[in-house]
């Protein structure tokens, strides 16, 4: 498979024939077949990658498509097609395409960190989840939602291809700040719409933890990290995060110690185990960062909880 690493988004223009952006640091492409190149499409209305190819560039990508067929994989993890899809890319995050197929209509925004290093929106999008998303995590758009971006998208473009003045930048940096609010606005609707998809995932979570701790791999390998379970449910550690959160009101590390301290519970009243002990087999380095945790959760220290217990 062909790999290419575009260390600019002029770079990536000559790659694929397309015209010079107007701004070295800032591309805008809107593509829609005019009615009679639609007619000789055999499939009608649609584009392709027929070839499969990996890409990998060094700016952020906004891109609006609406997928018919084929495989987009990051990593080793494939992209579930669905029509109406935003999907956003951060720098140097590799992406890989074969038999293709989507809409005649789309857009797609690409601009370098030095764009906007001097702007809010440069610290914004850094929390923003979803540019850090694996590519089958992907926002999938309701008609409504759709028309919307659609116009937004528009709007960019227009001032794109206007005769840039001192204006044009703030305009353009208005607009995209206002796509990515209504992006944040429309996962958090994905996650609620997927309800039944966030509870496997979470039962999963759980399941992993019970098997982690069942096979003795706390005391030997120490507390999993987000990253690991992220890796065992096959999903990037900050999509794993939002769902979880979205779904109980917690984060995943949270959920990791509420489960370590349920597991603490029954150990710190075997009367064979000190404190310190039950903090090891748990995976803990530090019996002091143990009591921190347990104390935080329960209301009170392993010790307290200890004497409560022998009381009843």
């Amino acid at each position: 498979m062909p790999s290419f690493n575009f260390k600019s988004i002029t770079e990536y223009h000559k790659h694929f024939e397309l015209p010079d952006p107007q701004n070295p640091l800032l591309s805008v492409l809107h593509t829609e077949l005019e009615e009679e190149e639609e007619e000789e499409e055999e499939n009608c209305d649609t584009h392709s990658f027929e070839e499969p190819i990996e890409l990998c560039c060094d700016f952020y990508a906004i891109g609006f498509k609406k997928i018919i067929s084929g495989e987009i994989t990051y990593g080793r993890t494939k992209y579930d097609c669905s029509n109406g899809t935003l999907l956003f890319t951060a720098p140097n995050q590799r992406l890989s395409f074969k038999d293709l197929v989507f809409s005649s209509e789309s857009y797609h925004i690409a601009f370098h960190k030095d764009y906007i290093q001097s702007l809010d929106i440069y610290q914004k999008i850094k929390k923003y989840n979803f540019f850090n998303y694996h590519v089958n995590e992907a926002l999938h758009l309701s008609p409504k939602e759709e028309q919307i971006v659609k116009d937004i998208f528009k709007n960019i473009t227009i001032e794109y291809h206007n005769n840039q003045d001192e204006f044009s930048k703030e305009i353009i940096i208005s607009q995209l700040d206002t796509l990515l609010k209504y992006a944040d606005r429309f996962y958090k609707r994905q996650f609620l719409d997927r309800t039944d998809n966030n509870k496997i995932l979470i039962t999963k979570f759980k399941e992993i933890l019970n098997a982690y701790f069942e096979q003795n791999l706390l005391a030997e390998e120490g507390i999993p990290t987000v990253d690991w379970m992220a890796a065992q449910l096959n999903v990037s550690h900050r999509y794993m995060s939002d769902t979880i959160k979205a779904e109980t009101g917690k984060t995943a590390i949270d959920q990791i110690n509420l489960f370590l301290v349920e597991e603490a519970k029954s150990l710190l009243l075997n009367p064979n185990l000190s404190i310190s002990e039950t903090a090891y087999q748990l995976g803990f380095e530090y019996p002091q960062y143990f009591t921190r945790v347990f104390k935080k959760k329960v209301g009170m220290s392993p010790k307290a909880y200890i004497e409560a217990h022998s009381l009843n």
